[in-house]
């Protein structure tokens, strides 16, 4: 085939903070370069929805007219979940397979065991089942931002990143077992800042904190607060290399949740006198 009859690949974008969040457009910004963006995003706030497909949303689907350094981006805003949102987009609305699937750039970062609450990582899970190399990648913020965005949250580096990243997925194929990368950019970052492949620690990235009320009617939402003593992680994983070291995180996710334990050893506890 003539290289002039090559298309330029397609990048799906989406997010779990709405078709809205000026972390959404900071993806297309650092993807321009490389391929042709294509924006699938939830209508409105979906945080810590994690891969649900829950039957409320109806799924409906309009255009959003979206601009970035000046160029029209195709794009759509979908009554869904993250997840749902990227079934719609690969099912309905992208012209071809993607060659890379990015969701974020997510306000807050997404650390530890945390990932199974991320609508951030749970649509790029989604993506990855679906046989699209995908990536989630996220920028420590405020709390207050994690769903009240703001346009003064500087993306710079969170745009490099995601930029070198999808370069090297578009231009290689992630080893098995690899289904998706997690990028986790600490907010001090620079260009500059190392980054380094880590495990997806088992602690938090964030505790509940118990709330008071004088009685189980008021409503109360559970409020939270960032894990004390991220020293005290693993010293290889995500959280520690972000709240520690401030480097940034790439957690290599696989689909496969089953546990590393021996197997005939859990045979035999199963199986055992406990068992009878």
């Amino acid at each position: 085939m003539s290289i002039h009859n090559t298309k330029p690949p397609l990048i799906l974008v989406t997010n779990d903070d709405g078709i809205t969040s000026p972390g959404l457009w900071a993806t297309v910004r650092a993807v321009l370069p490389l391929g042709t963006p294509l924006v699938v995003a939830p209508d409105r706030q979906w945080s810590g929805a994690g891969r649900s497909m829950p039957p409320g949303p109806e799924g409906r689907i309009a255009r959003y007219p979206l601009e970035v350094d000046g160029r029209s981006i195709t794009a759509y805003q979908v009554d869904a979940s993250p997840a749902l949102t990227v079934l719609h987009g690969l099912l309905e609305l992208a012209p071809r397979q993607p060659a890379l699937l990015i969701s974020g750039i997510n306000f807050g970062e997404n650390l530890g065991s945390d990932v199974t609450i991320s609508g951030t990582v749970g649509a790029a899970l989604q993506g990855a089942v679906s046989g699209v190399p995908s990536m989630a990648i996220s920028l420590q913020t405020p709390k207050e931002n994690h769903t009240n965005h703001s346009d003064d949250v500087d993306f710079a580096a969170a745009i490099h990143f995601t930029r070198l990243f999808a370069r090297m997925m578009l231009q290689t194929t992630l080893p098995f077992d690899v289904d998706a990368l997690k990028i986790d950019v600490p907010d001090d970052a620079t260009p500059d800042t190392p980054w380094r492949l880590t495990r997806v620690s088992r602690y938090a990235g964030f505790n509940p904190i118990p709330q008071r009320r004088a009685n189980l009617a008021e409503p109360t939402p559970i409020d939270y607060e960032p894990t004390a003593h991220p020293e005290r992680a693993e010293p290889d994983s995500d959280l520690y290399a972000m709240r520690v070291e401030r480097a940034v995180s790439v957690a290599p996710l696989s689909l496969d949740l089953t546990s590393r334990a021996d197997f005939e050893e859990l045979e035999s506890l199963l199986c055992g006198p406990a068992a009878r």
